[in-house]
């Protein structure tokens, strides 16, 4: 895939400035929380983006549990793997990362997922903010452990 491809727009959430990307083709392949370093991309808005926005500003609103947009990730055979799990975790739910490995075969894998976890490139919509250390939350998260725990605590209904 060319990275000039495609276009980015950057929308503002209740978290801050989310950029969302998509690959030319109508598939979202990116979600970039705030302070996170952006593609090189035309800005401009585009319907898939703005759907793909309105989707994520539901999420935060309560209003949505599951996305319904057109997806593709670049990565190996097991962030893929890593990344369907997790986006089978229901709202509001947590697993751990060996319960993520488990999944997928391997128990013993667990800091790979982790690793796939800080490679997802579509935070919030596949939700790695789900998955969490054994003892508790923990653990990194791309937008940062306090946005992680914000989403956790939305989710529940805190």
């Amino acid at each position: 895939m060319n990275p000039m491809a495609g276009s980015i727009h950057t929308y503002m959430t209740v978290i801050g400035m989310v950029s969302i990307s998509e690959d030319g083709e109508g598939n979202i392949n990116g979600v970039y929380l705030p302070n996170c370093n952006l593609p090189v991309m035309e800005d401009r808005a585009t319907d898939i983006l703005d759907e793909a926005a309105g989707q994520i500003e539901e999420y935060f609103l309560r209003k949505r549990k599951e996305f319904e947009l057109p997806l593709v990730t670049e990565g190996t055979e097991f962030q893929k793997q890593v990344w369907d799990v997790i986006a089978e975790i229901p709202y509001g739910e947590t697993r751990t990362y060996s319960e993520v490995a488990g999944t997928i075969g391997n128990r013993n894998s667990y800091r790979a997922v982790g690793t796939a976890c800080g490679l997802n490139p579509l935070p919030i919509i596949i939700p790695c903010h789900r998955v969490i250390s054994a003892s508790g939350v923990g653990m990194g998260y791309v937008g940062g452990s306090i946005l992680k725990k914000r989403l956790l605590s939305m989710e529940r209904g805190e």
